[in-house]
């Protein structure tokens, strides 16, 4: 431990809650703190995420920090740009920007228990050692590439949406889109009007309800700044529905089946083609895989220049997609719409604990932590944004911002106590889990294919129930949860 108590902390991701970390930090007073990006700019998927019409599902008051409300968001779901910008001044207002070493990413990270430091190794060549490591490199950081045949055969232009290439021009082309996620129903709408047709591959259709959009005028604007308690409200609100809803995961079926009729409505509202409506009707429980909000998604699917194509996909050719029934879709663009390695946690880095073991070999099944935070035998060693902490209702910046509270707690104890590790009990991480797993076996996540679920069918990303059931848990540290251990 350095001099004065103060331990020196790298945090591994300069995201929302890389971000959120070391301004809770500082805030608390501790800075002798290293943020490493991989990335020549912070941001996240807010930085890697520029396709047409990238945005929130979730309303900008509640998707930003307690202690940073913005009274001049331009709408209700702001899109990537304002996002991107809101969370740039953040860490520029709390002499965070100064902290980050861009360009740098982490490759290997190992515990000695004789100096009970972390040794960090990075792609600049450099070798840190410190005595808290903080991982925020979060769960949607990898984009996933469907294993097709041919895939690599394709002669014309091919992205996935987070590596959007905004040097290819759509206008007037045929394009393929692979995948019906969150992001297809954004940039779908933003680039049919220009296309010459555009062919939509939909394996399964998704829950879409209706997104209650607005743009903020200057009347709100001042109303949000002058008024007190007017923005709050506004959060307030937001945040209650999104409780009310994940009542509907366990607790109160019936609260999921108000979404599946009001999705429903939505649907037959936009949709007036019988034939087409039921190739876009989900025939798997709502919340299953991520209910999606568009007003502009289904009309857009109406137009003549757009085909909704179901037939399973059974190679990439050079010119197209050839499909089950032989049929060959001719394209100029290919665009893949198909999410992120979500249960790939922490990859490429190799992090090595106690004893040696390795991080990856801990979680061989499935990852694992004591909410979400801390792992048995990787001592001084926090997760933001880890296992089953994702929600399928809420904001994920409620959820960082109680985790950075609990690290930051421990960090504190740390520094009371110089020459010692903090490591969770493995019985206590593995009764959390088992009860976790019990929960999560509830819920609607296991009666479909999504990225909430890993190869082995464990549901590794998502909490199973409410942000203020999570915040409750982890407010206060429990000592007994852990080992306190003076350095060998």
């Amino acid at each position: 431990m350095t001099a004065g108590n103060r331990p020196t902390i790298l945090i591994i991701g300069a995201g929302f809650g890389g971000i959120s970390m070391a301004v809770e930090l500082r805030r608390n007073g501790f800075d002798d703190i290293t943020i490493l990006e991989r990335a020549a700019d912070l941001g996240g998927v807010w930085r890697e995420n520029t396709y047409p019409g990238a945005a929130c599902d979730v309303p900008s008051p509640l998707y930003s920090f307690s202690y940073e409300p913005k009274p001049d968001w331009p709408q209700r779901y702001s899109g990537q740009v304002a996002i991107h910008d809101y969370l740039r001044d953040v860490a520029q207002r709390h002499g965070v920007l100064d902290m980050i070493r861009f360009d740098t990413g982490v490759t290997d990270a190992e515990f000695d228990e004789t100096t009970g430091r972390w040794t960090v190794r990075s792609t600049d060549g450099d070798t840190r050692i410190v005595d808290i490591v903080i991982s925020a490199v979060g769960q949607l950081s990898r984009p996933a590439m469907p294993s097709i045949p041919g895939i690599d055969t394709f002669t014309g232009p091919s992205f996935h949406s987070a590596e959007w290439d905004h040097d290819v021009v759509l206008t007037g082309k045929r394009v393929a889109c692979i995948g019906t996620g969150a992001s297809a129903i954004q940039f779908i709408p933003e680039i049919q009007p220009e296309v010459a047709h555009l062919t939509l591959f939909q394996r399964t259709p998704a829950w879409v309800v209706p997104k209650f959009d607005t743009e903020y005028s200057p009347i709100q604007h001042r109303l949000f700044a002058r008024v007190p308690g007017a923005l709050l409200i506004e959060r307030f609100g937001w945040w209650s529905i999104a409780e009310f809803l994940s009542l509907g995961l366990v607790e109160v079926p019936a609260i999921a089946r108000l979404v599946a009729h009001i999705a429903s409505r939505h649907l037959a509202r936009q949709v007036k083609d019988p034939r087409l409506r039921a190739t876009l009707a989900p025939d798997y429980p709502v919340g299953c895989k991520r209910v999606l909000f568009s007003n502009d998604y289904y009309p857009a699917l109406t137009q003549p220049n757009v085909r909704v194509e179901t037939t399973a996909i059974t190679e990439i050719t050079s010119h197209g997609v050839r499909t089950a029934d032989s049929v060959v879709h001719d394209t100029d663009v290919l665009i893949y719409g198909t999410g992120f390695k979500g249960t790939e946690f922490l990859w490429p880095m190799n992090i090595y604990g106690r004893a040696g073991r390795k991080l990856s070999d801990a979680w061989a099944d499935g990852a694992h932590a004591y909410y979400g935070i801390s792992v048995p035998d990787f001592p001084n060693f926090f997760v933001v944004y880890g296992p089953n902490t994702n929600l399928g209702v809420g904001s994920i910046i409620y959820m960082i911002e109680s985790q950075t509270r609990y690290i930051r707690q421990a960090v504190q104890l740390l520094a009371e106590r110089p020459g010692h590790c903090l490591d969770v009990r493995a019985d206590r991480e593995a009764t959390f889990n088992t009860a976790l797993q019990q929960r999560l076996a509830r819920t609607p996540w296991n009666f479909c294919s999504s990225w909430y679920r890993n190869s082995a069918g464990q549901i590794t990303n998502n909490w199973p129930g409410s942000q203020t059931s999570y915040r409750k848990s982890i407010r206060k540290l429990d000592p007994t949860a852990y080992s306190l251990t003076p350095v060998a």
